[in-house]
């Protein structure tokens, strides 16, 4: 009973995370209430396979620590801007290549691992995060081309939601201060019931079980310019994945070998994959869970494997996925104005150590930033451009990512300067003296 008491805390720590990329990419892709349940309830059940798949520890795959896996934000920009441009069955195509992919280079991520520093990962999550606020702006609203936009009802709710979240998050502690946005969208939704504006007609058609189908979206397409944005968002979540790997390892005293972290990334990468079959998404370590476990002293990889197993089991009840479709939209961007300013405070803080450590590095977070929130704002700039190249220009957090990655190259990886035999460069030699 107590342990499975604690593998449902850890659900609930996670559970707002979970549930809000579906509704958000699926809200943005225009589903219907049965589709968005199904997003909800495979996404659901996804996370639970992805925890059991990475808590074991095999030949294989399983890094054999106590993680919980759910599915990253840094994918939500990305597959809002794939949808838009090329169709749902495009997103699926991406996801299952950069899963695939990530079980291909599992091996070698250590040495391809240098190209992901500090300086280009936090840039890229900060690009990410500041896609997203309009997004989350525009559903506080009521959704882009709601006939209420904009309305008192909708301005009140939306930020009676965040102000909520705000002052739970500051005058609580501990657990209750992890769920503070599970809570904040369950008070905005009551609220909004007695106000009249909450549709209950999801939940009661929803039925109480289901099975999971594979491709129930239809059949994955292929598109190279939103394969390799996936694959950058996988690149970058395995880098996220390894400070929580080492993290849990620092907690449970678990010392992590080379092969423990290819098994790792490769039971990632095959969550992944199987995200992209059965239409759910990216999956990346949870650190709020991190943080829980730090809170109650339990390192247990038991309780954990309780929480997959339940993540699995609320997955086939569409009933329950179904509650939460019907948060009403602009409760749903009141709290994303907070989780999506968490993730550029996040690309702040990975950024705050780096700028002082090279003149160079200021200039590659200004360029990366602009050149990613300028092809955001003004994607026709490279329409003139070859097809082969408007696959690096024609999406902001490919053009901002790339930018990163070569000027990281240019500034920080390539020598310069010449060199006198012995003694070093010219510049280092001018340091010396």
């Amino acid at each position: 009973m107590k342990t499975a008491a604690l593998g449902l805390q850890h659900v609930l720590a996670m559970y707002a995370g979970a549930i809000l990329v579906p509704l958000i990419v699926g809200d943005a892709l225009g589903l219907t209430s049965e589709q968005l349940t199904y997003l909800v309830a495979i996404d659901i059940f996804m996370c639970g396979v992805a925890t059991l798949l990475q808590i074991m520890s095999n030949r294989f795959f399983g890094i054999g620590l106590p993680v919980v896996l759910g599915c990253t934000f840094t994918a939500v920009g990305p597959m809002i801007a794939i949808g838009g441009e090329y169709g749902i069955s495009a997103i699926y195509g991406s996801i299952i290549v950069s899963g695939l992919f990530v079980v291909v280079i599992a091996g070698f991520f250590g040495k391809l691992v240098r190209f992901f520093p500090p300086i280009v990962t936090g840039t890229v999550v900060t690009i990410i995060g500041i896609t997203l606020i309009p997004v989350a702006i525009n559903n506080l609203g009521g959704g882009q081309g709601a006939p209420d936009f904009g309305s008192i009802a909708n301005i009140s709710l939306g930020f009676g939601t965040l102000i909520f979240i705000v002052l739970l998050y500051r005058f609580s502690k501990g657990f209750m201060r992890s769920i503070s946005i599970l809570i904040g969208l369950l008070v905005g939704t009551i609220i909004a019931t007695i106000m009249g504006k909450v549709d209950f007609s999801a939940v009661s058609e929803a039925s109480y079980f289901h099975m999971v189908e594979p491709f129930y979206f239809g059949m994955p397409t292929f598109e190279w310019s939103a394969i390799i944005t996936m694959i950058l968002v996988a690149m970058v979540s395995l880098v996220e994945s390894t400070g929580v790997y080492f993290a849990v390892s620092d907690i449970t005293d678990k010392k992590l070998t080379e092969k423990d972290l290819t098994k790792g990334y490769r039971a990632e990468g095959f969550a992944v994959f199987l995200g992209g079959i059965f239409n759910a998404f990216q999956y990346t370590a949870f650190s709020q869970n991190v943080g829980l476990m730090q809170m109650s002293g339990v390192k247990s990889r038991k309780v954990i494997a309780v929480a997959g197993i339940m993540l699995v089991g609320l997955g086939l009840v569409p009933k329950i996925a179904a509650i939460t479709t019907i948060i009403p939209t602009s409760v749903l961007g009141g709290a994303m104005i907070a989780m999506f300013g968490m993730v550029i405070s996040q690309g702040i803080k990975m950024l705050s150590s780096e700028i002082t450590k090279s003149p160079g590095n200021s200039m590659i977070i200004a360029c990366s930033v602009g050149m990613g929130l300028g092809v955001t704002v003004v994607p026709e700039l490279f329409a003139q451009l070859p097809n082969s190249v408007q696959i690096l220009t024609s999406n902001g957090i490919v053009a901002g990512s790339v930018t990163a990655i070569v000027l990281n190259i240019i500034y920080n990886m390539i020598p310069y300067g010449k060199t006198v035999e012995g003694k070093g460069s010219i510049e280092q030699q001018t340091n010396v003296a």
